[in-house]
């Protein structure tokens, strides 16, 4: 068993490190395995996070941990990303994935429970909103569980949530392609396009308007200027 307070001082030392790098510290897990494993969970700023994040958090961070010795027995550090079905630590966490299907067990028992299902429904005071899927006759859907006393959280894998993580790793392979220099960045005069635009349907011309800025240089305008240079017709006439 690992002493109390091991894992807020490697957090004393890791937090300034990642949020140098710009990192953000997700949690901390010490446990016995293979003699002492200390994993680091770390994320970038928008969620994301790579394979090369993993190794570059590694490399700053082994060195700092060592000169600090925050553990007093030897022990593997370990980087990892939260993944889809991510804790929740935060306040941040749950604001941020509001609306979003949740699993939360409580370490002090809310109403006789320990285990909640639901949807989070924002963060009031010190306390989460839930609302339960999991409700049974004469419980209320709409539960409040104080922070504090929440044990563990963590996000429900659903096709939302597949969906939107997909597109924050896609996004974070682009950046990493162009800071190699793999990837051309955009042109300065591209602009970002606004997704409730691009789906709307597109105006349809008047006849009137496409007659205008109909092409003249087609096989029928090119004979009937081949006719007037040879003086074939008469170019008063109309068409």
């Amino acid at each position: 068993m690992v002493e109390p307070g091991v894992a807020a001082r490697v957090s004393a030392v890791a937090g300034p490190v990642l949020q140098g790098m710009g990192y953000r510290l997700v949690r901390i897990k010490i446990s016995g395995e293979s003699g002492c494993t200390v994993q680091i969970m770390a994320e970038r700023p928008d969620g994301s996070m790579q394979i090369e994040d993993c190794e570059a958090i590694s490399r700053a961070l082994s060195p700092v941990l060592d000169v600090a010795d925050p553990i007093e027995r030897a022990y593997r550090l370990e980087i990892s990303s939260p993944g889809i079905d991510r804790p929740l630590v935060r306040r941040s966490d749950f604001e941020r994935y509001d609306g979003h299907l949740v699993k939360i067990e409580m370490a002090v028992a809310h109403q006789g429970r320990k285990r909640f299902r639901g949807t989070l429904g924002g963060v009031e005071g010190d306390a989460v909103r839930l609302h339960r899927d999991d409700i049974r006759a004469g419980e209320d859907a709409d539960v409040m569980l104080v922070m504090e006393d929440i044990a563990d959280a963590r996000l429900v894998l659903t096709d939302e949530l597949i969906a939107e993580s997909m597109r924050r790793g896609k996004a974070a392979e682009r950046e990493l392609r162009r800071n190699l220099g793999l990837e051309p960045p955009p042109p300065p005069h591209a602009k970002k396009s606004d997704p409730a635009k691009s789906n709307k349907p597109k105006p349809k011309l008047k006849l009137e308007s496409v007659r205008k800025n109909a092409p003249k240089n087609t096989k029928e305008h090119r004979l009937a200027a081949e006719r007037l240079r040879r003086g074939e017709i008469d170019p008063s006439e109309g068409d």
